[in-house]
Order: structure tokens, then sequence, then C-alpha cells
């Protein structure tokens, strides 16, 4: 597994004190409440929603209101929230601080799937500096003093960074602290992060915590990347996928208490195990909690000797007694598999163009009618 240590290192995001620098990076469909439960049990850090889109959230979708729900062991308590309207943005902020649905508020300038950008929203929208500066003011205004934070790309392609300016910007606005994924939008996940451009930002902008997100597969990589950027914590995403022990590892490595596991086949059985209960727990229906688990099971499995007949039964099993009968199957004794398991996890996908609204990059300023377009999109995205 690893060996890294590092100095004990803390971290500060406004009034929240964090044993370790380490944060849980929002992932659609992945980090809903039962999943950071798990992870939690293995490690500390702050543990962030799944993307909430702000304009279901201010409609009080049912999807949407389930997924700010959290677990009375969860605190404290972090949502992160996607939009293009300020407005929009500030009242679904308002609704979190009035009811008390979080300690912490992330907002989404990250995103780089299609759907989101094509309307000019995720990794695109920091191109508009006002419209960026606007949202991120007024939802820091309306938050009060609940830490908001920023999370965000380079830019969306070599020949359009917006990194520096977007992290001064944020700055200014009072925001807590920002997280850059080091790849553009248009790098998608493919290829190494850029930690070098953490360290440019880390260098920019001085009186809040920076905080480094891309390529971290190993307690390890995240101590190189702190050494190397001078960066005040790490923000964890695909590395953990099928490895929430993962937070125990970079809890050890940074001088805070957790888990040390010795991941046999057995081990990963178990986790996994627990993980489809929690599913289940999540949301109160034995099928659909063992259909989602469904997604995981090459990332738990990655490199230990499970059979085919195996995997595809966990990948198509709609029952916790379906999924105790085929883990039973396992040699539960066989070792980790070394370097098998390690590495890259998730889909990487590949550099390509990235889906803007017409004539996006013509200008920093945003036409009337694109601003009405964009609107909309929090509309079509309605439902979390």
């Amino acid at each position: 597994m690893t060996l890294a240590t590092a100095s004990p290192r803390t971290l500060r995001i406004g009034p929240i004190d964090l044993d370790v620098p380490v944060v849980l990076a929002p992932m659609a469909g992945i980090t809903n409440t039962a999943f950071r439960r798990l992870c939690r049990e293995y490690g500390a850090g702050l543990y962030v929603s799944e993307m909430i889109t702000s304009r279901a959230l201010v409609e009080r979708n049912e999807t949407t209101m389930r997924l700010i729900r959290h677990h009375e062991s969860e605190t404290p308590r972090s949502i992160q929230l996607y939009g293009v309207d300020p407005k929009t943005i500030a009242d679904a902020v308002r609704i979190i601080v009035a009811e008390d649905h979080a300690d912490h508020i992330d907002l989404n300038f990250g995103c780089p799937v299609p759907k989101v950008t094509r309307k000019g929203g995720g990794a695109a929208l920091p191109w508009k500096s006002s419209l960026f500066s606007d949202i991120v003011t007024q939802a820091v205004k309306a938050a009060g003093d609940i830490p908001l934070t920023v999370k965000m790309r380079k830019g969306i392609d070599r020949d359009h960074l917006t990194f520096l300016d977007a992290g001064r910007a944020a700055e200014d606005a009072g925001v807590a602290a920002i997280a850059l994924h080091a790849r553009t939008a248009g790098e998608y996940y493919s290829g190494h992060a850029d930690w070098n451009a953490i360290g440019e930002l880390k260098q920019a902008v001085t009186s809040i915590p920076v905080l480094g997100n891309g390529d971290i597969w190993s307690a390890d990589d995240a101590v190189r990347m702190m050494e190397q950027t001078d960066c005040d914590g790490v923000v964890v995403g695909r590395g953990c996928l099928g490895r929430p022990w993962l937070f125990g590892e970079l809890a050890t490595a940074f001088g805070g208490e957790g888990k040390t596991v010795d991941a046999t086949l057995g081990f990963v059985a178990d986790a996994f195990k627990r993980h489809a209960e929690l599913l289940v727990e999540f949301f109160e229906d034995e099928d659909r909690g063992c259909r989602d688990i469904r997604k995981h099971v090459s990332w738990y499995f990655k490199g230990y000797p499970v059979g085919g007949d195996i995997r595809t039964g966990l990948a198509t099993s709609s029952s916790l007694a379906e999924i105790d009968e085929l883990l039973a199957r396992l040699d539960h004794s066989a070792p980790y598999p070394g370097a098998d398991a390690e590495g890259q996890r998730g889909r990487a996908g590949h550099a390509k163009r990235t889906a803007l609204p017409d004539k996006w990059l013509e200008s920093r300023e945003i036409a009337a009618s694109t601003s009405e377009m964009m609107r909309g999109a929090e509309i079509e995205n309605s439902g979390g």
C-alpha cells in the first residue's frame, strides 16, 4: 500500500478546523451520504456531497432534497452547488443556511461535462469574468457565517486559461478557500494534471487556503503534491473509487488518526458489502441500492483474482442476499495484489474541444441573450 508520511498538517476553512488537510471531491452519482459515511469510517477530512443544481434546490425538487440530506454521523456537513444565475445560486445558499442543511458550501466551476459547458456552466463559466465575480460575491454574502469555497479548473483550454484571474476574484469576494483541478475543461480527465498550476495559484492567492486536485491515487501522491506546490490541502476524487480506505492512509500520512488496513480480498469484499448496505439504507430500497453498487464493482476488485462470472453477477445483482452469496465464493485470503490494484481509476476520457455556447470565447463579458439561455440551462438540469 503506501508508506507516505509528512509533517502533521491540519486545515482551516473559515471556522472549520480539519484534523488533516484532505477533502473528498464531489462526484456525481458517487458521493452520496452512503459513500461519504463509508469514507469517514476510515479517515478524517471534509466530505462533500455530489453536485446539487441550485435551481432544483430552490424548486425543492424531491430528488435534490434527498441528496442534500446528511446522516447524523456526518460532521462537518458539506454541499456543493452548481448554477449559472447569481440570484438563483444566492437563493439556494440562503435556503441551505436558513434551514441548517450544511456547515460548508462549495460552488462548482470545474465540471467539464458537455451538457453543462454547452450552456455556459461549470468550467466554462469563469471565462465570463464579471458573471463569475457576481455569482461568487452574492453567494458569499448569502452564506453569512457559513464558509463558502469554489472549485474550478485551469480554464477552457490552454489558450483560454482563467484560474489565476478567477482565483484572485474569488479571494476578493471573500471565499474561504479555493480548490483547483489542474486540468483544463478540454483535457477532461486525460493526460497528467499540471501540478505546477496549483503552485502558481498558491503564489497568486495568499490570504486563504489553496487546495490541489488531480492525479492523487495514493497518500504518496498527496504528500508529493503538497511538497511540490506548497498547497494547503488536497482534494481527492477518482483515486478513492473502490478504495474508501484511502482516507485512512491519507489521515495517517498527515499525522492524523486513520485506520491502517490489510487489503486482502476478504477485506475488500467486506467493504463492498458495507457500501451496498449503506446504499440500501440511503435509498430506502434494497433493489435500488443494489443496482447503484453495480458501478463500483470494477473499482473495488481492480487487480484482484475475481472471476468474470462473479464480476458479472455482482454487476447485475439485485439483493443483498445475492451479493452475499457471490462474495462468499471469493478466496478471502488472497493478498493485496500490489501494482495491479494501483494507479488510475475511473474513466480518463480523452482531450477534446469543449462544448460551449455560440460565440462564447469572443468576449469575457456576457450578452443579454446568452444570459437568458443560461438561466434556461438550470431549469433543464433540475433534478439534482
